[in-house]
């Protein structure tokens, strides 16, 4: 399946590309998702009329990236969980338990931006917690889980 990239898809390419993907990832994630256009013919014209347009919105996308990673950067979030004596949590400091710190810090962070790549944390101590806010941004978060008291 031929279709053109209307934002850059991270591993794809950049807005604008044309490329060929497999038709499941394109019927059910990239065209839904307003990521892709069928390439065809018209479209091929239509996407170049607005070529000016769709970069302009690129570019005011990333740069407000950049600056929620400059205030997910400053961020040093504390957050309390019940744990054993050797720091060992009940239960784990997951993905909601994050964004529910972050928005009480004042930052919106979406559910599909935040990345654990060894799940939940399940254990007291320091983190770093990476936010992925654009395919060329992720900011650091520092996380500190703490015992209960």
């Amino acid at each position: 399946m031929n279709i053109i990239l209307l934002e850059k898809v991270a591993n794809l390419g950049n807005l604008g590309d044309k490329v060929s993907v497999k038709p499941g990832f394109g019927r059910n994630f990239l065209i839904p998702g307003g990521k892709a256009v069928l390439a065809t013919p018209e479209r091929i014209k239509e996407f170049e009329a607005r070529r000016s347009e769709l970069e302009k919105a690129e570019a005011e996308r990333l740069t407000k990236a950049q600056e929620r990673a400059d205030i997910i950067s400053t961020l040093n979030l504390t957050i309390t969980h019940q744990a054993g004596e050797e720091g060992k949590l009940f239960g784990s400091v997951g993905l909601p338990d994050i964004m529910k710190a972050c928005a009480e810090a004042g930052v919106e962070v979406e559910k599909q931006e935040i990345k654990l790549p060894e799940g939940s944390i399940r254990q007291t101590g320091e983190f770093e917690v990476a936010i992925h806010l654009h395919s060329d941004v992720v900011a650091s978060l520092k996380l500190s889980v703490v015992a209960e008291d």
